[in-house]
């Protein structure tokens, strides 16, 4: 994905930030007030369960946009996602990006297709990523 696939919501609503190895750019439950267009390195989207280590879901980068939780109420994440390499992304404020959308549907309207297809490519990739880790075992 490139920044103008998500069209004129986000101009002017943007800054340039880094991450180390190991910091974390979403933590599940805070609120989800930005989201990341990754220019370098690459982002670990994590779940965590009781007593366990944590389960990687996908890992993204370059050209992935991290987190979506920005875009629906309640605006808190709902998972956490960690840098496993230096990252070089663009933030999006999202608090501007949903004043600008509900202040004019169209701008919404093309900024959700560029989301909606960012959801959709995860969703696809974790299923791929999915039916690899268990091919060939027996139910």
């Amino acid at each position: 994905m490139r920044l103008e696939d998500l069209g004129d919501a986000v101009a002017g609503c943007t800054r340039s930030v880094e991450f180390m190895p190991g910091d974390y750019l979403l933590r599940v439950g805070a609120p989800a007030d930005e989201c990341y267009l990754i220019e370098q390195g690459r982002v670990a989207i994590e779940a965590h369960a009781p007593a366990r280590p944590a389960d990687v879901l996908a890992t993204l980068g370059a050209g992935d946009l991290v987190g979506l939780s920005w875009i629906l109420p309640p605006y808190r994440w709902a998972y956490d996602a960690r840098a496993v390499q230096a990252v070089r992304a663009i933030a999006i404020d999202g608090r501007r990006v949903r004043e600008r959308c509900d202040a004019d549907p169209r701008i919404g309207y093309h900024l959700l297709q560029g989301v909606l297809r960012a959801a959709v490519e995860r969703l696809q990739a974790m299923r791929l990523q999915h039916l690899d880790v268990y091919r060939g075992t027996a139910p």
